[in-house]
């Protein structure tokens, strides 16, 4: 296997992912409506009598999200006087010299000049072009921090540095000012114990779900209950709380509590919760129910393929059958019910919490069934065709036994697609399950795509087809470099094995 090779392989992916990005970007922001996003938004709801509120927040909506560029009278006016002095008052006035500026100024440089229906004030706005508005969520995809990432017009005083430290609870730390996050490394008690926050993914803010929030931290960030516990901060302040001392960010302006807390303005951050977050939950519930499928599916379906058409085999394959005609919805409700007559298992997840061992029980088997069905199909049949291949004959002709035959030849052959399938496995637990979390009630991953697009969340929708385009196409990637340590009789190179 050649690393030059490897190096083409990820370009070619990450190109791929490009693409895929440009149509979803297409689609997204020119085949789909734009006032669709406020469908699920309550505030629009609640500004229905107003329509000039209504038109203000429309439009301060699109500009956030990046759709247009978007000006008024008041910020143009704010522009050239004290902020509540007579000037600006008399400018603001329709039919002041600055009303026809104003108009003036921005239809030269093309924006369209429209005015609110009840008190007659211009607005102007203009369209962001598709290609700018994908140009600049690329080259603002990869976030460093850095001592100058923070500029602050009103502390111009802010020290800027990189040094050594310890956080709060005790963990060593790379402690920075000036930068947007305080500990840009971190140690503490939780997997994976070692953090980062000098290299952050910044895949945009949610809207109108989670609203504020950047996407990462929706699906990152811990759920359920506040776990609190006694800590002191740096100014000597003991009390409970459940802050995540290494998601402290900059914080501009700070109350009479933060003062009473932090020492600098270090005073944003997130708060540790009772259970893992989105992507968590759908990891561990996926990791076990990829485990388990494994672990049925490889014996059962080897020992169907050692008994070929005997009663094993029989059953195997009524159950493959069972999986394959029924529809999933219906033998995942039926597993539900006799899970929680026979075993008075929990039938939704937030009944015992994830805290509690049976919560997990019925979602895992249910979401291994059809994989273990998967598994035990192709294991049979590549065994079969392997044990009916001439290299078999032959063997037996030297005189090996049936179980040297079988162990060293077959099933190393056999085995070699089951593992190319390993890595998108792996990745397919990251993305989640839809079907099953939602009969279950499951806080995962696996409904953020459809919710996403239903409620019109498009910033979610482009993220979440970056995320899971990025991890399906390296599966690939990673299947084929797996296949080389199964098999090196497989070269992964240009002009030899795969390409």
């Amino acid at each position: 296997m050649k690393k030059g090779y490897i190096w083409k392989r990820l370009l070619r992916s990450f190109l791929s992912v490009f693409i895929i990005m440009i149509i979803v970007f297409i689609m997204l922001y020119s085949l789909v409506p734009r006032d669709n996003i406020f469908f699920e938004d309550a505030t629009y709801k609640k500004l229905g009598g107003k329509p000039d509120d209504k038109r203000e927040y429309v439009m301060r909506t699109w500009e956030k999200l990046g759709y247009l560029d978007y000006e008024t009278l008041n910020d143009f006016c704010a522009a050239k006087y004290e902020q509540g002095s007579a000037e600006m008052e008399a400018a603001m006035e329709n039919g002041s010299k600055e009303y026809y500026e104003f108009i003036d100024t921005f239809e030269k440089k093309g924006y369209t000049v429209e005015y609110l229906q009840l008190s007659k004030k211009p607005y102007a706005f203009k369209d962001v072009p598709l290609v700018q508005r994908l140009a600049k969520w690329v080259s603002h995809l990869l976030v460093i921090d850095t001592p100058w990432s923070v500029q602050d017009p009103n502390n111009p005083d802010l020290k800027r540095y990189i040094k050594l430290g310890t956080t709060p609870t005790g963990g060593l730390a790379l402690i920075g000012s000036g930068t947007t996050h305080k500990y840009l490394i971190y140690t503490d008690t939780r997997f994976p114990f070692l953090h980062q926050n000098i290299i952050t993914l910044n895949l945009g803010t949610s809207y109108p779900k989670f609203e504020g929030m950047q996407v990462l931290d929706v699906i990152f960030q811990s759920q359920g209950t506040e776990v609190k516990r006694e800590v002191t901060f740096e100014t000597g302040v003991t009390q409970e709380s459940a802050i995540n001392f290494g998601s402290l960010t900059y914080k501009p302006t700070l109350d009479r509590l933060d003062q009473a807390k932090f020492v600098d303005h270090y005073a944003n951050y997130t708060t540790n919760k009772e259970q893992s977050s989105m992507i968590g939950t759908s990891f561990i519930m996926g990791i076990f129910a990829l485990i388990l499928a494994y672990g049925i599916g490889l014996p059962a379906g080897l020992a169907m393929a050692k008994n070929k058409d005997g009663i094993v085999d029989k059953i195997g394959m009524f159950y493959i059958i069972f999986i394959i005609a029924v529809p999933s919805l219906a033998y995942i409700y039926l597993f539900r019910y006799l899970g929680t007559r026979l075993f008075n298992l929990p039938s939704a997840f937030p009944i015992k919490g994830a805290g509690d061992v049976r919560s997990w029980i019925l979602p895992i088997i249910s979401l291994s069934l059809p994989s273990i069905s998967s598994l035990m199909l192709w294991t049979r049949r590549y065994v079969v065709d392997q044990t009916n291949s001439d290299y078999v004959k032959f063997a037996k002709a030297k005189g090996l036994n049936q179980k040297e035959i079988f162990w060293n030849h077959i099933f190393k052959n056999a085995i070699i697609p089951i593992v190319h399938g390993i890595p998108s496995s792996l990745a397919g637990t990251i993305i989640g399950a839809i079907i099953t979390e939602a009969i279950y009630s499951v806080g995962g991953m696996g409904k953020m795509l459809p919710d996403s697009i239903k409620q019109y969340n498009n910033t979610m929708v482009v993220a979440l087809t970056f995320m899971f385009a990025t991890i399906s196409v390296l599966s690939v990637l990673m299947g084929d470099i797996v296949l080389t340590w199964v098999d090196p009789r497989i070269s992964l190179s240009e002009k030899e094995g795969r390409s």
